[in-house]
Order: C-alpha cells, then sequence, then structure tokens
C-alpha cells in the first residue's frame, strides 16, 4: 500500500470550534504521555480529519442554522463575531458551518484506535516516517490488521501464565486479576489474553520474541507505568472481559480507556455487575468512555453505575448530553432531558412515557 498523501484525502468543512478541537486533542495527548511524532500526527492528520471528515450522529457533529443554536453551543463563551455575522438573521447560511463535539463518542473513540496504530508502528518501516500515512490510510491499515489478527487467532497456542496475574477483586461468578507489569512473563501473558479474547492486546509482530506491533504499543505503556491491565476470567483462567486503564502522570490517577469483550465486543449483560464492583474499588477519573456506555455503565460523581438505575436528574443530564441514545436505559428520564432530546433526536423518545408539554411539543411537529 502507497504511504503518499493522496489527493482529497481530507474534505474541505467550515467547522466553527476547530480550535477547541485542536486544543482537545493536544491535551488528550499530553495526558497520555503520547511519544512527540504521534502528538505531531494527531495534531496534524487526526485534527485535519475531524475537521473535514468526522461523520457522526448529531449532537456531535451538527450544522449551525441559527443565532440561538449557536449562542447555546459556545456558552458561557461569546459566540465568534464572524459566526454570528455569518449567520445574521437567515434561517441557514449560504455555505454551511459546522460544530463538532470535542468530547464526542464517535471521536473519542477514532482517536483511541489512530493511538493505538501509531503506538504500533514503532521499530517498523514507518517509524520516523508516520506523517507520510493520512488518516484514512491508517483506519483502513488497522482495520485490516485486525482482520488478520482474527485469522491468526487459533495458530500458535498460547498457555497461561499463573506467575504474570494477581487476584485484585473476587466476584460472585469470576474474579479479576491485573497482568502484572514487572512480571517477566508479562509480554506471554498478554499474548494468552489477546489469544483468548480475539483483539490486538498482545498482538506482537515478533511472536516469537514478542516484540513489536500492537502488542509493543501496550506492553511498553505497561512497563513504564503508564498503563493497567485488567482481565476478568472464570473457571480455569478463561478471560472474558479486558479492561485497560491509563495512569494520569500528574496525579496517579486512573482513566478507564478501554472495555472490551471478545473480538472487541461490549462485555456480555450478564457480568455487568461484576465490572461495576471491580470498577468502585479503583480512583478513576469521572470520565465514562464509550466501552463503558456500550455496556450500558457510566461514571458519576458518586462512582460507577449501572444507566438503568441512575435517576438523579443532574446526572441524567450529563450522561445523555454526551450519550443521547442512553436515554432509553434510563429508569424515567427528567423532564429536562426529555426537553433536551426532544430537540435533538426527538426519534429516541418514541415509546417513552413523556411529561404532557413534550408530548403535546412532539405531536405538534408530526
Amino acid at each position: 500500500m502507497s504511504t503518499a498523501l493522496p489527493r482529497g484525502g481530507y474534505a474541505a468543512r467550515d467547522v466553527v470550534n476547530a480550535p477547541a478541537l485542536k486544543s482537545g486533542i493536544e491535551r488528550r495527548s499530553r495526558e497520555r504521555g503520547d511519544a512527540v511524532p504521534v502528538r505531531d500526527w494527531l495534531l496534524n492528520h487526526f485534527y485535519r480529519h475531524v475537521v473535514g471528515n468526522l461523520a457522526a450522529t448529531p449532537p456531535q457533529v451538527q450544522q449551525l442554522v441559527s443565532a440561538d443554536q449557536a449562542r447555546a453551543l459556545f456558552a458561557p463563551a461569546a459566540v465568534p463575531a464572524w459566526v454570528g455575522g455569518r449567520l445574521g438573521k437567515q434561517a441557514s447560511p449560504a455555505v454551511p458551518m459546522w460544530w463538532v463535539d470535542p468530547e464526542g463518542e464517535t471521536l473519542l473513540a477514532l482517536e483511541a484506535r489512530l493511538v493505538e496504530f501509531l503506538g504500533s508502528r514503532s521499530g517498523t518501516s514507518l517509524d520516523g516516517k508516520l506523517m507520510r500515512v493520512n488518516c484514512p490510510q491508517a483506519l483502513a491499515l488497522w482495520a485490516a490488521e485486525h482482520a488478520a489478527f482474527e485469522a491468526q487467532a487459533t495458530a500458535g497456542l498460547r498457555e497461561h501464565r499463573p506467575g504474570a496475574v494477581e487476584i485484585v477483586w473476587r466476584g460472585r461468578q469470576g474474579v479479576f486479576v491485573e497482568i502484572r507489569s514487572g512480571s517477566p512473563e508479562l509480554r506471554a501473558e498478554m499474548a494468552y489474553e489477546s489469544q483468548m479474547m480475539r483483539h490486538c492486546l498482545g498482538q506482537f509482530s515478533d511472536r516469537r520474541n514478542l516484540r513489536g506491533g500492537y502488542g509493543e504499543h501496550y506492553a511498553s505503556a505497561c512497563e513504564a507505568g503508564r498503563l493497567r491491565l485488567f482481565s476478568y476470567r472464570t473457571g480455569q483462567q478463561q478471560p472474558h472481559i479486558t479492561i485497560s486503564v491509563s495512569v494520569r502522570a500528574e496525579d496517579g490517577r486512573l482513566v478507564v480507556d478501554q472495555i472490551k469483550g471478545k473480538q472487541n465486543r461490549p462485555p456480555v449483560s450478564r457480568y455487568r455487575e461484576e465490572v461495576l464492583g471491580f470498577l468502585n474499588t479503583l480512583d478513576t477519573s469521572d470520565d465514562t468512555p464509550p466501552d463503558a456506555a456500550g455496556m450500558g455503565v457510566a461514571r458519576l460523581r458518586s462512582g460507577w453505575q449501572a444507566v438503568s438505575s441512575i435517576s438523579d436528574p443532574a446526572d441524567q443530564l450529563r450522561l445523555v448530553q454526551s450519550y443521547p441514545a442512553l436515554v432509553r436505559e434510563l429508569p424515567q428520564p427528567s423532564a429536562l432531558v426529555q426537553w433536551l432530546i426532544a430537540a435533538r433526536h426527538p426519534e429516541l423518545l418514541h415509546g417513552l412515557p413523556l411529561v404532557p408539554g413534550v408530548s403535546q411539543a412532539l405531536e405538534a411537529v408530526r
């Protein structure tokens, strides 16, 4: 595959909050401790992809059509003068303007995938040449490589290394173990986890010496103390869930990055309470990553909780602002949440019990 940047790699789109997007990318990169070439690539290629190409459902990506909408999106900051001038009194500006949520679910998931890809290039022919690969090419390579991992999963059976794990939490159905960063068998146990789970955690390009590739990205971060790896297991050390958490450099607090079931799918629902029990033993940040939302759990001010049991109106509002589809899992969405979803995603309210005002408003526009 050619690594030359093709014409048309990035589309042109007028994004009104582009500076906030770049600032968010740089902040997260520094918090992760990304290598400088990785950060430079993200601030170049990933930023350009987000501005020009990122496709996501509203409100993650939405077209600006009114001054009121712009004020709500920029609040508490003022709307930039040029944005207000373009909107004016028109129902919609002649040249479309767009808003992209700097913390949107799709953006964050895509960024995590690309960081994984970039980290796996160390020691390959692309090392030092990352800028020659644009974002669509990187995503295509990631997809092709992960498809190959699935095909290789049954080749070269790996064995569990008991000395590489430590039980850190016992549940009703199984246990969470930590894959010990200081173990000389760390990489071998990662390869075992990866083969059993069919994901890329322990997929090393040099399978004999357990070096290079995606496995190197995770192993080196773990060995350096920047990453911790946990595995939920039952029976004879059978993995069912892999959780990776980053260690924040400034305070040592944990940030949940990924919660993966087999083949990178969300963990099966019968293990949800086990995951919640374990996560609530960790000193984690207040962020809810896309993987957590995908399995119906969220980080609230009071700790980790199942979405189906969140009743506090403030917690509900905070959650649906990032993950609007989860309104259907809340036990009884508050009136404010219902109005917010009605304005942005009325289809998500279909079949839900609604307060009279919201119900009447939706009927009026049908």
